[in-house]
């Protein structure tokens, strides 16, 4: 009996040691899920009215998973979406805010507006943002230049666009026997078999902005990356007189045959949706096209094909979006800093790119995640620095006002027959004029 008892009592004072030993992880976890219950149950205390354009089916996805984000770090998102595919009202309505003060604590600026923002002092440092985040390591190199334009970093990268894609509908090139176009040729031939099919061919709108873009794919064709640069970016006299230029004019007109007469003004999710359904067989469109197949239903790497404009395939003609805090409102500078420290966490990299469209702006993102597009678009841009071109049109290599005029030109050259290839090269050539030029 003594002998039992003695191993009853051993057996109890064993489990009363592991119940020493057990309670305080036990209790530790506890406590860990009430804080965290109590901090997602925190009500959103500070707030930040964030200025852009996206309107589309996807860029309306893009902003909610933003503002989705940016509510588990307990700030609400505000938005003051301003219409206009190709941003200019959102410029306008920015100037007129800041002028007024009334500016909002974020807005989505491109490319060299930034660095004229920037200039007259209206844009916050991150500096100490990306310090913290080590921004300078995980950055593209490309991009981290980007978001320095002078001594200070005044803008959160959210991915990187590229512009010079050709889209297709599998379906519709299989049921014809047709392949994806590489060449010029390539191109032709599969447009008067889709003519002939009654299905029009490319995709086009009318809208100023959207002909600019095609026009300057075309650019690419015709002369390179360094010629483009020499064009939009330095803007030198000889290269406005260029024959490649003239080239280039006549094939944007040429492929007026191959769109829907009248080519009337559709935004680019309209025209998405008639290569979506069959309607059109073919579109020239930023990867941001992409995003809206999805939201559609359809993926890249099954239903519609994305490839480089012919002639352009060793080139990444690309825009980048961009958040920047303007540093008017000092009172919200934390919450500023907590929505630009967020756009430049991996998984937020990686899911608004997928929905968007776009391509992460880190060194190492997740190329698994991605559809064969992305990772051609990615790859390219990442490991062909030379290859790299900044779009005139998406703002990111020529200042607003030459910008402007140069897309309304060529909005009426493609407009108006009557107006010769030799006189828009040289309206182009005037408006082109850098100041040390005139």
């Amino acid at each position: 009996m003594p002998r039992e008892t003695g191993a009853r009592g051993r057996r109890l004072l064993a489990a009363l040691a592991l119940a020493v030993l057990v309670l305080p992880v036990s209790a530790r976890a506890d406590a860990k899920a009430d804080a965290k219950a109590k901090a997602e149950a925190r009500p959103v205390t500070e707030s930040l009215q964030v200025l852009h354009w996206w309107q589309s089916a996807s860029e309306r996805r893009a902003v909610d998973l933003l503002a989705e984000r940016l509510g588990q770090q307990h700030v609400q998102w505000r938005d003051a979406m301003v219409p206009g595919g190709s941003g200019i009202g959102a410029g306008i309505v920015l100037r007129s805010r800041v002028l007024a003060k009334d500016a909002p604590e974020v807005a989505q600026l491109n490319g060299i507006v930034i660095r004229d923002w920037a200039r007259l002092g209206l844009l916050a440092d991150l500096d100490q943002v990306a310090a913290r985040g080590d921004w300078e390591r995980q950055l593209l190199p490309g991009i981290a230049a980007l978001i320095r334009p002078g001594q200070h970093v005044v803008a959160a990268p959210l991915g990187i666009h590229r512009i010079n894609i050709l889209f297709h509908n599998r379906a519709l090139f299989a049921r014809h026997g047709l392949s994806a176009p590489v060449t010029w040729p390539d191109f032709e031939r599969a447009a008067a078999v889709l003519a002939r099919a009654g299905v029009t061919p490319l995709a086009q709108s009318s809208e100023p902005w959207q002909v600019a873009t095609l026009f300057e794919t075309l650019v690419l064709a015709e002369g390179g990356a360094a010629y483009f640069r020499q064009l939009f970016q330095q803007r030198e006299p000889a290269a406005f007189a260029d024959p490649r230029l003239g080239r280039a004019l006549t094939r944007l007109r040429g492929l007026k045959k191959w769109m829907g007469a009248p080519v009337r003004e559709l935004s680019w999710a309209e025209e998405v949706r008639q290569v979506a359904d069959g309607s059109a067989g073919m579109l020239v469109m930023g990867d941001w096209a992409k995003g809206e197949l999805n939201a559609l239903g359809l993926h890249s790497d099954r239903d519609i094909g994305c490839g480089a404009v012919p002639g352009t395939a060793a080139f990444h003609l690309y825009n980048v979006d961009m958040l920047s805090m303007l540093a008017e409102r000092p009172a919200q500078r934390a919450s500023q800093e907590t929505l630009a420290a967020m756009v430049m966490q991996p998984a937020l990299q990686r899911d608004y790119s997928r929905v968007k469209g776009s391509v992460p702006v880190l060194r190492a993102p997740d190329l698994a995640s991605m559809d064969a597009c992305a990772r051609a678009s990615w790859t390219l841009f990442a490991t062909s620095p030379a290859g790299q071109v900044p779009s005139m049109v998406h703002r990111m290599a020529t200042d607003e006002t030459a910008r402007d005029a140069m897309v309304a030109e060529l909005h009426r050259f493609f407009l108006n027959e009557r107006v010769s290839v030799a006189d828009t090269q040289r309206r182009l050539g005037v408006i082109g004029r850098r100041p040390q030029d005139r």
